[in-house]
């Protein structure tokens, strides 16, 4: 009987041991396959991507008379990147045009330098790229670090040999539906430095500010009546894990400016994620993106 019990025992153990190993190397092959699709994702799909993103913010000072102002809005471009090379450049310039915006701003980053399977692009034949934006307003821009780390000058240079207006602390007036708003252009604080208060300074009129910058971390200074700033460089940390988060955005103030619409003692800022990479080629959960934003004056919300 005790020998019956004991062999009993010992097939019942043997079972269970082969469905553990069953299941342990079912779970082996689905951890694969998964980190497979995961890698796929973060180093190839969405890094390849573009969406594009539409926003309405509801900003003071605004005329009514400008409500509804399209602005697409771009940034961190890195022609040269893995996945982002002059012909995707192209399908960048014309998802941008079919939204048929008010005026379109580039915040910095034309070129890139440094990044894990790309190629440097000289600044010309991405100029000449983007010669191809059609906006009534103009194309706007200013630069980057890494326009800067590369050649500032030349970069300005041929970006503005082809119509578009780049801003290094200095503003614009433009006129829409017969009244006015200013664009200030900020120089890139990690090259540049910080002139936001000399600049501003020299708006003395009551006119709206919209405000370009390629780095949001000059955001806690920027003065109450400024309408909206604009800022890219974080590329919303490339990375977004669920629940964890941004693990690496460049930033002093760490994620606090990474990515979105960001709201702060009556003042409004708006950060792209961009469209480029820098150091790995990888996004996840961060796509590439062009974002067309719908300014309405606050008692329209």
């Amino acid at each position: 009987m005790l020998e019956r019990v004991i062999f009993a025992f010992q097939w019942v153990v043997a079972g269970m041991l082969k469905t553990s190993r069953k299941y342990f190397f079912t779970g082996i092959c689905a951890c694969i396959s998964g980190l497979f699709i995961l890698v796929l994702w973060a180093f190839w799909w969405e890094p390849s991507r573009l969406i594009v993103v539409h926003k309405t913010i509801p900003i003071h000072p605004w005329y009514p008379e400008h409500a509804g102002l399209k602005v697409a809005v771009m940034a961190d471009l890195h022609v040269g990147a893995p996945y982002w090379d002059l012909r995707k450049l192209k399908q960048v310039v014309a998802a941008t045009n079919a939204e048929k915006p008010d005026l379109v701003v580039i915040l910095g980053d034309f070129v890139i330098q440094g990044v894990i399977g790309g190629g440097f692009v000289n600044p010309e034949p991405i100029a000449d790229e983007l010669a191809g934006l059609q906006a009534p307003l103009g194309v706007v821009a200013v630069l980057g670090n890494h326009d800067w780390w590369y050649d500032g000058n030349r970069v300005r240079h041929a970006i503005e040999s082809h119509g578009i207006q780049v801003l290094d602390n200095e503003s614009i007036r433009l006129t829409h539906h017969g009244r006015s708003f200013w664009l200030c252009g900020l120089a890139d604080l990690w090259t540049r430095g910080n002139r936001m208060g000399p600049t501003l300074a020299k708006i003395v009129d009551g006119e709206p500010v919209v405000v370009l910058m390629h780095n949001p971390d000059i955001f806690p200074e920027i003065p109450e009546r400024i309408s909206l700033t604009l800022a890219g460089h974080t590329h919303g940390g490339q990375v977004n894990f669920p629940i964890l988060g941004r693990p690496i955005v460049p930033s002093k103030f760490g994620r606090r400016y990474a990515y979105g619409l960001v709201e702060e003692n009556g003042k409004k800022l708006y950060v792209t994620g961009g469209i480029g990479t820098s150091i790995l080629p990888v996004r996840f959960r961060v796509a590439p993106e062009i974002v067309i934003l719908n300014l309405v004056t606050e008692a329209d919300r």
